[in-house]
């Protein structure tokens, strides 16, 4: 690990203060050999963090469960396991929000209630929506406040309650299935399959900065997408290559995209 390294991965003065911010709340941890954390991470956030500490002791990445795309980066001493991150003095907590099943709300909902009440973006995780519930996860010293002042989202009266994280509720994701051969893996024959958008329209977003691999933005056209890469494309959704099956007769590449709905 080196704080010198802060100057070579950010790629605005943005990245340079967020590292910094990263630096200073996990060196503390560290040197004090007590617990520590950052707040809620993007993925590309994440990334540049992973290059910046590298695979030093005592650091995870957790945002709740599994496969939250939103986390932490954790400091844990080496008197903590990782059960301490389930704990009731863990640094993130799930708030269930419960509502009527006959209204719909969307992710952007909660979002925009959150950011309503004050909350900034870096203390929410990610936000899970299902029929008639919502669970978000949340910075711990954040969860009081919500439980007391947050009733509504858009304008549907929601009851909130504080749960374990053992209690989340990730909801299934819904896709549709795409089979289809491919001339190559280029990112934008797979956009273009995925989507069911002309090949142009695919090069075209992926230039002005619309496209993400699994959370990282990527203005490569050509860009080899590998098997179980998820590619989100700004205004239509997400995506993911689920399936390589091999060369057809013809040289065409069978593949089966899973498109989220």
């Amino acid at each position: 690990m080196d704080r010198n390294n802060i100057d070579k991965i950010a790629q605005s003065g943005e990245d340079r203060i967020l590292l910094a911010k990263l630096w200073d709340k996990i060196q503390t941890g560290m040197r004090k050999n007590i617990p520590s954390n950052t707040a809620f991470l993007s993925p590309r956030e994440q990334e540049m963090a992973r290059y910046l500490f590298g695979d030093a002791d005592g650091l995870y990445f957790w945002g709740g469960y599994e496969d939250a795309e939103r986390k932490m980066l954790v400091y844990l001493p080496d008197y903590l396991d990782e059960d301490a991150l389930y704990q009731e003095d863990a640094p993130l907590t799930c708030i269930h929000a419960a509502f009527y099943e006959g209204d719909s709300l969307s992710h952007r909902d909660f979002l925009g209630s959150l950011m309503g009440a004050g909350i900034t973006r870096e203390s929410v995780g990610d936000i899970l929506v299902g029929k008639g519930y919502c669970d978000f996860l949340v910075t711990s010293e954040i969860a009081s406040y919500l439980l007391q002042n947050l009733n509504s989202a858009g304008r549907t009266k929601i009851h909130l309650t504080q749960i374990p994280l053992s209690g989340l509720q990730p909801p299934v994701a819904e896709t549709t299935r795409i089979k289809d051969t491919l001339a190559s893996l280029r990112l934008d024959n797979v956009i273009s399959t995925g989507f069911r958008i002309s090949r142009a329209q695919a090069n075209q977003a992926i230039l002005a900065g619309k496209v993400a691999i699994d959370g990282l933005p990527c203005e490569k056209p050509d860009k080899t997408v590998a098997e179980g890469c998820k590619i989100s494309l700004r205004g239509m959704g997400k995506i993911t290559l689920s399936t390589i099956n091999g060369q057809t007769k013809k040289g065409r590449i069978s593949v089966v995209i899973d498109r989220y709905v």
